[in-house]
């Protein structure tokens, strides 16, 4: 069953599906694996004996498990991607997860920074050390163009753009180009001047941001960077790589930006998935406008 799985999630990689999303998806189904290959007893493993009754058994201990509503949304998900794969490609008569129904996830607002807890945040990076320096460009064009902290650690130098201002995101057979401005540029252009070449001494390499031996940078590495920097910055709350893109993208938002364009700039399949932020901003403009109206501050 796992050959079928690794088949399914190599498969993945090759539609441009994201590196975080892909291995959600393996972790889910080997889960599930292991349920489905208990529950049966398989010596050979035949598909077709799979149902719709044995994956439900394994979502209701799931829930017996306490897991959380988005765990299981997400199990689901995978699931039902999984088998219309294999029902697709001939392994199987019938997908048994057609008509599982995914509990209603009620979607929280991310977390969001002020502009000055961003500024203060972008200035932790203290000193003309190659670490700072390029600590300092790795938080600007996080900031600056809002792409995932996994696109980031694997941008190439080739993809960088100083004079048009923009970088190209690769993800998968994808692409997309994000503009960034001035002060994510300084920093660029301090780090490849002052910090890469003496981090980076392997002419072969073609990372833009590496980590002190000047190998790829890992995505736990730089998170750890940001939760330091966080803290010395008196930043109170859970402050992850992601929180700046969110923060990226509410702050667009906040100032006219067109959802189309954040939606573009984010990387997302459909636009719901930008209108997050439009919805926070109403709720900002709504709580200006009873705090600032006459008529509502009067209206005891």
């Amino acid at each position: 069953m796992r050959e079928k799985i690794s088949e399914y999630i190599a498969q993945l990689h090759l539609q441009g599906i994201s590196q975080n999303t892909a291995v959600s998806y393996q972790r889910d189904l080997y889960k599930m694996a292991d349920f489905l290959e208990k529950k049966n007893n398989f010596e050979s493993f035949d598909w077709n004996r799979i149902n719709g009754k044995q994956l439900q058994d394994y979502l209701r201990q799931m829930e017996h498990e306490k897991k959380r509503p988005s765990t299981i949304a997400r199990t689901v998900a995978s699931m039902k991607s999984f088998f219309r794969y294999l029902e697709q490609s001939g392994s199987l008569a019938q997908n048994p997860a057609a008509q599982l129904k995914a509990p209603k996830v009620e979607k929280e607002a991310p977390y969001i920074l002020t502009p000055q807890e961003v500024v203060r945040l972008l200035k932790q990076p203290q000193g003309n050390s190659p670490k700072a320096i390029r600590d300092r460009a790795m938080l600007e064009v996080l900031y600056a163009t809002g792409i995932r902290v996994s696109e980031l650690v694997k941008i190439q130098v080739e993809d960088l753009n100083l004079t048009m201002e923009y970088l190209l995101c690769r993800q998968g057979v994808k692409e997309r180009v994000i503009p960034f401005g001035r002060m994510a540029k300084y920093s660029l252009i301090e780090y490849l001047e002052k910090a890469r070449p003496f981090l980076v001494k392997d002419s072969l390499c073609t990372n833009l941001f590496t980590n002190l031996a000047g190998q790829e940078m890992s995505r736990q590495g730089f998170w750890k960077l940001v939760k330091q920097y966080a803290k010395a910055a008196g930043i109170e709350g859970e402050i992850t790589p992601h929180t700046l893109r969110h923060s990226f993208a509410a702050h667009l938002v906040d100032n006219g930006a067109d959802l189309y364009a954040v939606q573009e700039m984010m990387g997302y399949a459909d636009l719901s998935a930008a209108q997050v932020y439009a919805k926070m901003h109403h709720v900002s403009v709504r709580e200006v406008y009873t705090k600032a109206h006459p008529r509502e501050k009067n209206s005891d």
